[in-house]
């Protein structure tokens, strides 16, 4: 029988580095958003018009291939424990739909009334992110502490409390909402929850599923994982020609953006992550000449398909996609070389850290203009941006460091996020 300790992902330092490196900067650049124009330079911002893209615009897709890098980890634990894997999948979907009511939960707040019951939209938001927060939150004592079986059990208790807590607070907030124009997340006659669009958790949660589903049919077949990749991008201009006008599924979601375009990025993460010893038996060389040819490959392709989309982020388009791999790519391509091959980089070693706990880094980021708002240290707040360039990134990245060594501070004391 497998225990929790045999299904533990197998950590990667290379895979954390990068991810605690993207949180960093998509807390950063999601912060700077709040300054004026006037400040802040457009390369500081998503870009805008048809086709181009900053840095900023290849942020969140960076952090999907990610997610699909830390997918055989993740999911290869539990089958190499001996996990069936219907159960696996089970694991999957219910990860997915966590991740949809979140982002559900914080679109939602986008638009708030001004009053629900008894409660300020900003109070509403700081409770929403709390609940959300315990409801996923798992404790344990620090390994160092070496606990006895009946301390572990306490502590099980203990986190299984502060789950029901947040749930009860997530259920109980879904009902008080009300939006600008009167507008509920819940509707109980008939059922249905309200939302315009998944929120960026959302998005991450579909790109998952299609990831892990890939991943389960095929492991590490590079190939069948690249033709995955290919169908995946296919499906955007077989949207956009009408392939899919009038099937059922396109009610609920993107077929081409959501289903097809950005879950190939994950996929892309899958085909990479492929080479890794935990999947191949590749050595340094050949992880070097793949990692090579992926990225050139992408390039390649992106330049091609430049012309028929253009490069656009909220229209997720297939050369966007591409540029996005092959960035990524070189990005844990120079943390594989700092961490994975001999002594860890110090660098190396601080962003890996940081990425071991970056949900609950994301959530606490999404909760801090509200919490601000709540005890009315937001004009402070913006003042310090407004001040100048230098002011305005430093205060980002204050905050992208602050609440990273946060997160690492918590996880160290074992208060982490399971979902």
């Amino acid at each position: 029988m497998s225990t929790d300790e045999d299904q533990r992902p197998a950590r990667v330092t290379s895979i954390d580095a990068a991810r605690g490196l993207v949180m960093f900067t998509m807390i950063f650049v999601n912060d700077i958003a709040g300054v004026s124009h006037k400040v802040v330079p457009d390369w500081l911002r998503h870009f805008k018009g048809r086709s181009g893209m900053t840095f900023v615009d290849l942020v969140f897709p960076a952090f999907l291939f990610i997610v699909g890098m830390s997918i055989p980890s993740a999911l290869g634990g539990r089958l190499r424990a001996g996990e069936p894997v219907w159960k696996t999948l089970l694991h999957v979907v219910a990860r997915t739909l966590s991740l949809l009511l979140i982002g559900v939960l914080m679109v939602n707040d986008e638009t708030p009334g001004p009053e629900m019951a008894a409660l300020s939209p900003d109070l509403w938001a700081v409770l929403m992110y709390l609940s959300a927060i315990l409801a996923f939150c798992s404790i344990s004592p620090p390994a160092r502490m070496e606990p006895s079986l009946e301390t572990k059990r306490r502590w099980q208790w203990t986190s299984r409390v502060l789950r029901l807590a947040g749930w009860a607070g997530l259920i109980t907030l879904a009902f008080m909402f009300r939006g600008d124009k009167g507008q509920r997340i819940i509707s109980l006659s008939p059922f249905v929850i309200h939302t315009s669009w998944y929120g960026i958790l959302g998005l991450i949660a579909w790109a998952y599923l299609v990831g892990s589903m890939v991943y389960l049919a095929f492991r590490a077949n590079a190939v069948a994982l690249l033709a995955c990749m290919v169908l995946l991008l296919a499906l955007y201009p077989a949207d956009r020609t009408g392939a899919f006008d009038g099937f059922w599924l396109g009610r609920y979601v993107g077929i081409g953006e959501t289903l097809g375009a950005q879950p190939s990025i994950t996929v892309g993460g899958l085909l990479l992550a492929s080479i890794l010893p935990l999947s191949g038996n590749l050595g340094l060389a050949g992880r070097l000449r793949f990692t090579a040819w992926f990225i050139l490959g992408c390039v390649a392709a992106a330049l091609l398909l430049g012309r028929l989309y253009g490069i656009n982020k909220n229209e997720a388009t297939p050369s966007w996609c591409l540029w996005a791999c092959a960035v990524t790519a070189l990005v844990w391509l120079v943390f594989h070389l700092l961490s994975d091959i001999g002594s860890v980089h110090p660098v190396a070693k601080i962003f890996a850290l940081a990425g071991r706990n970056v949900l609950l880094a994301y959530l606490l980021s999404e909760m801090m203009p509200s919490a601000f708002a709540f005890f009315r240290v937001d004009e402070w707040y913006d003042k310090v941006g407004e001040i100048n360039l230098a002011a305005a990134v430093a205060r980002s990245a204050g905050m992208g460091a602050v609440l990273l060594a946060a997160t690492v501070g918590l996880n160290r004391i074992g208060f982490r996020l399971r979902i």
